[in-house]
């Protein structure tokens, strides 16, 4: 293009053509575009140049991606009716081995590939499967038609078997291309169902390796989530030696469903009510759809709200958590209403749902998800299916215990009337057995009791903290969003700064006072962790946070209390190596040091926290054992400096900083962004 407009690439004037002069024929090079550079990718091949479409990425969670997405065939099998057992094996040198006793992948000729094998067709091609019409599965997990055949993509070797009206089929595969044709391997007469074998090429995931921990658990959440199946979990014994809490072999099956799992996880918490509220009912007007719940409120502590559609955990929540929330809310502002309670009428969602402890999952047709890997259900009609639903059931559940009912609007109206008081109160006091802690409302707080073990996270919005919650080491790390930029200290009014509702939340979720007030040895946190984006904007706000803890609360500078996180900006990938980079600089030197010259690296720049996988946030920025932080320090002997500095970055003399950026203004690189 440079050629039309201006100078060609090696700088010298473009020629032009004279009058009446024949065209020149086009000479191929280095700019020439024709049609034999058009690259089509055929079968899986696109899968394995870009796995993170299909998986998330080349990580841990990418590798356990592959399992999930053979146990939910499985599941699909068993919630459809068609299979009573799943087992799931992980042996040496990284195999997983999942079977069924369902109806078993067809295997006779594909109408439209004759040539091929249903079964073959499946592991082979893109979108392709039983659960698009709706008629060999009513609601199922797998609804693109990728995840057999991704996991076939991403094995090294994968070995089928398929016993089917009383015969048994076989075939191997690497790489996503068959190695043997579809072998009739004879007779069976009490076996029915799909094994599938993989071993995660090595090529892609380099040296991960399956957790026991992680698919031990994937198997009980998914027999706690269809009560009427029974998995069957096995491990080789040598790969346990450090894990003595995960057992070589063990047969999992929940009558009680997702009540069991409820009370497995809160075990003795203190709760508002003494019995979890639990049930399952069939969604109105859609067919086939249906929903299970249990749930209760913990007295002190985080709630939570763990949701899954078709079995498939969905950690982003969605439309069926927002119908979930309504259906509570609602019902409880109703209950005070039937009880002549004024004051139930200025509950929020934060006064109900703060401390609710709870499992949702529906079963849909066809549902609508986020991406590939379904982290959030996007489906329209399902909030207002489930809000329907449940609200007809949580309005009989009050009904039917007035007492108990009484008592749980009595904790929402109580919750209510602190998070007012709250607008005007300056200490918080750390949480103790006979005192219930007021604590910002969008605060996320940490369980451990002990401060000095402790750290929260300011993190700039709702977006940047669902994240962050989600990636966060609930017992020692707490989350607070702040709403944008904060108040500028350094040029507001002492009014303006005690009307400011975004500090207040932070003096109060900080515990320690201020001004006259402040005492640090009621600080909550042993670090304070300023957590912005990699980018002007959360440079900006963190100036605004560093200046409010300098000016305000000098002393926990003083004491190297606040930090300030280093996201990366960019995320580097070459074949199945990822590397992050903190800004160009970086990126540029970790091009040349860590990736092979000549090779296409994929450039990936994070727009914000918000916008990171909670699993990249915790990698890069929260980890203790892989995160760098910077300690904001103001040394003694130059506080007169660092007075003047913030004075003039952040005072309310712009002339100041109008001189400041004239004399730097020099010293300033310049940079593509």
């Amino acid at each position: 293009m440079n050629d039309l407009f201006g100078p060609t690439r090696d700088g010298k004037p473009a020629a032009k053509a004279a009058a009446g002069a024949p065209k020149a024929a086009a000479q191929p090079g280095p700019d020439s575009y024709s049609a034999k550079d058009i690259e089509v990718l055929e079968g899986l091949e696109p899968v394995r140049r870009r796995p993170g479409m299909y998986v998330g990425g080349t990580d841990e969670a990418a590798l356990h991606h592959l399992a999930a997405e053979l146990l939910d065939n499985a599941m699909d099998e068993a919630v459809a009716g068609h299979a009573s057992f799943i087992e799931m094996a992980l042996e040496t040198g990284n195999r997983l081995t999942v079977r069924d006793n369902g109806r078993g992948i067809p295997v006779d000729p594909h109408p439209k590939f004759k040539h091929l094998s249903a079964l073959e067709v499946i592991l082979t091609t893109l979108h392709s499967g039983g659960k698009f019409g709706g008629k060999a599965y009513a609601t199922s997990g797998g609804l693109h038609g990728v995840g057999s055949s991704v996991v076939n993509a991403l094995s090294e070797q994968l070995e089928v078997e398929v016993a089917r009206e009383k015969t048994l089929w076989k075939q191997s595969y690497a790489r996503g291309k068959p190695v043997t044709a579809l072998v009739n391997a004879g007779p069976v007469h009490n076996r029915r169902g799909t094994t599938l074998r993989c071993k995660p090429d090595p090529a892609i995931f380099g040296a991960l390796t399956f957790s026991p921990a992680r698919l031990y658990r994937l198997c009980r959440s998914k027999a706690y989530l269809f009560r009427g199946v029974e998995i069957r979990w096995s491990c080789d014994p040598a790969l346990l030696n450090d894990k003595p809490d995960i057992p070589a072999d063990a047969v999992l099956h929940f009558p009680g469903g997702l009540r069991d799992s409820l009370e497995e996880d809160i075990a003795d918490a203190p709760r508002v009510l003494p019995a979890i509220w639990s049930g399952e009912a069939a969604l109105p007007g859609a067919a086939s759809g249906r929903l299970e719940w249990a749930a209760t409120w913990l007295e002190t502590g985080d709630g939570f709200l763990d949701s899954y559609c078709n079995t498939v955990p969905t950690p982003e929540g969605g439309t069926h958590e927002a119908g979930f929330r309504g259906a509570l809310l609602k019902g409880l502002r109703a209950w005070g209403d039937q009880r002549g309670n004024r004051r139930a009428a200025s509950l929020t969602t934060e006064d109900v749902l703060g401390p609710l402890a709870a499992k949702l999952s529906v079963f849909l047709r066809e549902p609508q998800f986020q991406g590939q890997t379904k982290e959030k259900l996007t489906s329209p009609d399902a909030a207002k299916l489930v809000e329907t639903a449940l609200r007809d059931r949580f309005d009989h559940f009050l009904a039917g215990d007035p007492a108990q009912a009484d008592n749980l609007l009595a904790f929402a109206i109580e919750r209510a009337e602190e998070r007012l008081r709250r607008k005007e109160s300056k200490d918080t006091a750390r949480k103790s057995p006979t005192r219930r802690l007021r604590l910002p409302g969008k605060l996320t707080d940490c369980t451990r009791e002990n401060a000095a073990e402790t750290e929260i996270f300011l993190v700039e919005g709702d977006s940047a903290g669902g994240s962050a919650k989600q990636a966060r080491n609930r017992e020692t790390q707490a989350v607070l969003p702040l709403r944008g930029k904060i108040l500028n200290v350094a040029s507001a009014s002492a009014d303006k700064l005690r009307a400011n509702q975004e500090l207040k939340d932070l003096i109060e979720a900080l515990g320690c006072g201020v001004g006259e007030r402040f005492d640090r040895a009621r600080l909550r946190y042993g670090r304070i962790i300023i957590m912005t984006d990699a980018d002007v904007d959360g440079a900006h706000i963190a100036s605004l946070l560093m200046t409010f803890f300098y000016r305000e609360l000098p002393e926990l500078v003083r004491h190297g209390h606040v930090y300030l996180a280093q996201p990366p900006l960019y995320r580097l990938t070459q074949g199945g190596k990822s590397v992050y980079a903190m800004d160009d600089a970086d990126r540029a030197r970790k091009e040349k040091q860590a990736f092979k010259a000549g090779s296409k690296i994929e450039v990936s720049r994070f727009k914000g926290l918000g916008e990171m996988p909670p699993s990249q946030l915790k990698e890069t920025t929260m980890d203790p054992g892989r995160r760098t932080l910077l300690r904001v320090v103001a040394p003694p002997e130059e506080r007169a400096k660092t007075n003047a500095l913030v004075e003039s970055l952040m005072g309310k003399r712009p002339e100041l900083r109008f001189q400041f950026i004239q004399e730097h203004a020099k010293t300033v690189a310049e940079v593509d962004v």
